[in-house]
C-alpha cells in the first residue's frame, strides 16, 4: 500500500508541476525505486546501495538535485537500516550515504549548506532507527526474562507439590512391595496410602493448571471460571501447614516452631512451608536408616531460620547437586535469603539445640549429633527480595 501510494503521488506531482525541470525523469526515478521499501527490512543494505547509486546518477544526469518532494520516502531506507540492519551493513551502508553526499557536493549539485543539513536530517532519522532498535531489543530480553522466571516457578511449584506426593508414593509402594510376602495386609495399607497421596497431588496439579489458566477469568460464563477464580483465591500455604509433614511414611518427623511467627508476610510462610516439604520428601528418599528428621523454624530477630535435619547415614560420596536443591536454592535467594544443604559432620560442634529431642532443655554439653543430612535457610522476615542465595551443592534431590 505504501508502494502503490508513493508511486501515485509522485505521477500526481510531476503532473502538477509543469515548472519543475526534469520532473519525468524524476519521477521515474521514484517509480522505480519506490518498490525497494518492500525489501527494506530483509535486505538493507542493498536496497541503501541501489536507491542512493541511483539518486546521485540522477542528479548528476539533472546536473542539481531533485526537486520532487515524493523523493522524501528515501529517508525510510537509513531508518531501516539502523533498525534492522547487521553491524557489518550499518557500518558499509553509512559509508553509502556518506560518499553519496560526499560525492554530490564535490559535484557541485549540493551546496555546503544543503549538505550539512542533510546530513543532520539523515543523523536524526539513522538515530530513532537506532532507539527504536535498543527499544525493540530491550523489551524482548525483559519477555524473555519475564518467561524464563515465569518457567522456573513453575518447575519449582511442580517439583516441590507433586514431586512430594509422587515420592510418598514410591516409597510407599516399595514398603509395601517389600513387607507383601509376609504381611498381605501390608499391600492393603500401602495402597490405601497411595490412593489419597495420588489424590492430592491431581488435586494440586490441578490448581497449578487452573491457575496457568488465569485468562478464562476474562469470560465468566465459560466452564471452569468459577475453579480457577477459587484457584486464583485461595490461600497458600504456610508455617501453619507445617504439622501436615508429620504425615506420611517413615522416617518419623517433628516439627517445632516458634511462637512469634504471625506477622510473617505470605511469601516468607510460603518459602519456608516449600523448603521444609522438599527436605522432608529427601529425607524420606534419600536418608539411608534414618529414624527421624526434626524440622525446625526459629525466629533470629529480623531471620527466619529453618533447619531440617536426619539422623541417616552419611552419603557414600558426593554427588551433582540435582533440580531439588537447586529449586531451594533458587527460591532463597529470591527472597534475599541463603540456602546450604550438605552432610553434618558426626566430629563437628555440638547441635546449639542441644539433644535430639528439641522438645526438652537444651544442654549444651549434651551429645553430639549423629552424622546426617541438614538444610538450614535464613530468610528475612520482611521478604525483601536481594541477590540469589547460594547452596552448597549435595547428593540428595
Amino acid at each position: 500500500m505504501l508502494v502503490c501510494a508513493l508511486v501515485a503521488a509522485a505521477v500526481l506531482e510531476g503532473a502538477l508541476r509543469p515548472d519543475a525541470p526534469w520532473r519525468w525523469l524524476e519521477v521515474t526515478t521514484v517509480v522505480l525505486l519506490a518498490p525497494l521499501l518492500l525489501w527494506r527490512r530483509t535486505h538493507p543494505l542493498r536496497v541503501i546501495a541501489v536507491a542512493f547509486t541511483a539518486s546521485a546518477v540522477t542528479s548528476t544526469i539533472m546536473g542539481r538535485d531533485g526537486d520532487l518532494y515524493t523523493t522524501v520516502f528515501m529517508l525510510l531506507l537509513p531508518y531501516a537500516l539502523y533498525r534492522w540492519g547487521s553491524g557489518r551493513e550499518i557500518v558499509l551502508g553509512s559509508a553509502v550515504l556518506l560518499g553519496n553526499l560526499g560525492l554530490t557536493t564535490a559535484l557541485g549539485l549540493t551546496g555546503l549548506g544543503e549538505a550539512g543539513g542533510g546530513l543532520v536530517v539523515v543523523a536524526a532519522v539513522c538515530s530513532a532507527g537506532a532507539a527504536a532498535r535498543f527499544r525493540t531489543g530491550l523489551r524482548s530480553r525483559e519477555l524473555a526474562q519475564a518467561r524464563l522466571t515465569e518457567r522456573e516457578r513453575i518447575a519449582r511449584d511442580l517439583h516441590d507439590v507433586v514431586g512430594h506426593h509422587m515420592s510418598a508414593v514410591a516409597v510407599r509402594a516399595q514398603a509395601g512391595l517389600a513387607a507383601s510376602a509376609g504381611r498381605p495386609e501390608a499391600a492393603t495399607e500401602a495402597l490405601h496410602v497411595i490412593e489419597a497421596a495420588a489424590t492430592r497431588a491431581l488435586a494440586e496439579m490441578r490448581t497449578i493448571v487452573r491457575v496457568l489458566r488465569a485468562d478464562e477469568l476474562d469470560e465468566p460464563h465459560a466452564p471452569g471460571a468459577a475453579a480457577t477464580a477459587a484457584a486464583l483465591l485461595a490461600p497458600g500455604p504456610s508455617i501453619a501447614h507445617l504439622a501436615s509433614l508429620r504425615a506420611g511414611p517413615p522416617p518419623q518427623v517433628d516439627v517445632h516452631v516458634d511462637d512469634d511467627m504471625d506477622d510473617l508476610p505470605a511469601a516468607v510462610g510460603a518459602a519456608v512451608y516449600r523448603l521444609a516439604q522438599e527436605s522432608v520428601t529427601n529425607a524420606r528418599r534419600h536418608a539411608r536408616n534414618a529414624t527421624r528428621v526434626v524440622v525446625r523454624v526459629t525466629a533470629e530477630g529480623t531471620q527466619v531460620r529453618l533447619q531440617v535435619s536426619d539422623d541417616g547415614d552419611p552419603p557414600p560420596r558426593p554427588a551433582s547437586e540435582g533440580l531439588g536443591l537447586a529449586g531451594m536454592r533458587e527460591r532463597a535467594g529470591l527472597l534475599g535469603g541463603t540456602f546450604v544443604a550438605g552432610p553434618r559432620d558426626p566430629a563437628g560442634p555440638r547441635d546449639p539445640a542441644g539433644p535430639r529431642d528439641p522438645a526438652g532443655p537444651r544442654d549444651p554439653a549434651g551429645p553430639r549429633d549423629p552424622a546426617g543430612w541438614v538444610v538450614e535457610a535464613v530468610l528475612p522476615r520482611s521478604g525483601a527480595r536481594a541477590g540469589p542465595g547460594r547452596a552448597r551443592p549435595g547428593p540428595r534431590s
